[in-house]
């Protein structure tokens, strides 16, 4: 595939796999359809958590646009500057309402890259004001040394005491710039520096950093613990890099990596190894299940991961404008093979293994 296609997202580049219902085909049909691996109801079902139900809702997370300033080779998003979704105020001001209302305690904006949306400070001043008690961003760094107007984002978090979670693939620049484009890791270097500067994720703070990993292959993660102690050393001596948490992500096999998946041949043997992680003891711990996610233009859904396969929630009430939380408490959450991903090994969720 050439660099200038690589460059692209799914949707621009017309690519089969951009469409949800051919991906939910792949994960439907194959070894799935032939009973060469269980699909994952059947497997929930053996441990007695079928149908998976949701528990109290504590986390509100708003996608508010899939447009970035990177196009990471494993995005679930298919993330890009070619991506124009982006959520608009209106919809913004209806999410405002719920927040206002929900049981939830945590925001958590994600996009592409939140920041990107010329809304996104309003949003987040406004949400301040509606008393969410955590409030995360979901930041790929690099956004924050992209474009001047981006330069004191790192203040501009600090002043509403915002949860920075940020994408770091790796403490070194070959493996970062490998997955997430060349110059990433030095722009993320630096952004994690001016993080550093303003205090955030240095010992003591309460202004807390944390990074996300997530393979760079078809593998899964190894052991979060571990990966944390080798991150932070790492940073810290080569950097001088503090930070909070590691959070260690599986790759769903959605999507870009998908893609790579079916692309690299390895599609088959990455099932058979989430297949054969499934830990029922982390079916309880999933973000579905505490987790609402709403789309740019204001579906909900049951995860991130859903949203990108469009599998909106089972329920009367599936959008932003009529949402209900006794009536969204009250549904099965919708799952399909991708669901392996969240229950391999430790479990993985977007704040890292769950069991």
């Amino acid at each position: 595939m050439s660099e200038i296609k690589k460059k692209q997202s799914l949707h621009k580049r017309n690519d089969q796999l951009a469409e949800s219902h051919r991906q939910l085909e792949i994960l439907s049909n194959g070894i799935f359809a032939s009973g060469e691996l269980p699909k994952f109801a059947d497997k929930i079902a053996a441990s007695n958590q079928f149908p998976l139900k949701p528990k109290k809702l504590e986390i509100l997370q708003i996608n508010v646009g899939y447009m970035c300033n990177q196009v990471c080779e494993h995005c679930h998003v298919d993330a890009g500057p070619d991506r124009k979704e982006i959520m608009t105020k209106e919809t913004m001001l209806q999410c405002i309402e719920v927040i206002k209302n929900t049981g939830a305690h945590t925001l958590d904006l994600t996009g592409g890259a939140p920041e990107m949306n010329p809304n996104f400070r309003w949003f987040v001043e406004e949400a301040s004001k509606a008393g969410i008690k955590d409030f995360i961003v979901r930041s790929n760094l690099t956004i924050i040394r992209a474009n001047k107007k981006y330069y004191d984002l790192p203040d501009f978090f600090k002043k509403h005491n915002i949860h920075v979670v940020s994408s770091m693939p790796h403490w070194t620049r070959g493996k970062t710039d490998k997955q997430r484009g060349s110059g990433v890791f030095d722009a993320s270097i630096k952004a994690l520096q001016e993080l550093n500067d303003r205090g955030y994720g240095v010992p003591g703070s309460d202004l807390r950093l944390d990074l996300v990993y997530n393979p760079s292959g078809a593998f899964l993660p190894g052991d979060q613990a571990a990966m944390e102690k080798d991150f932070k050393k790492a940073l810290l001596e080569d950097f001088g890099i503090h930070f909070h948490n590691l959070f260690a992500i599986t790759n769903l096999p959605i999507s870009r990596f998908l893609d790579y998946l079916i692309a690299s041949d390895n599609y088959e043997d990455y099932m058979y190894a989430l297949v054969e992680a499934y830990n029922p003891a982390a079916v309880a711990s999933v973000m579905c299940t505490n987790t609402i996610s709403v789309s740019w233009d204001g579906w909900l859904y049951d995860c991130d991961f859903n949203q990108m396969l469009d599998l909106k929630v089972a329920s009367k009430v599936k959008h932003i404008s009529e949402y209900n939380e006794d009536v969204l408490n009250d549904r099965n959450i919708i799952i399909s093979q991708h669901c392996y991903g969240c229950t391999a090994g430790a479990g993985s969720s977007c704040q890292g293994t769950v069991a």
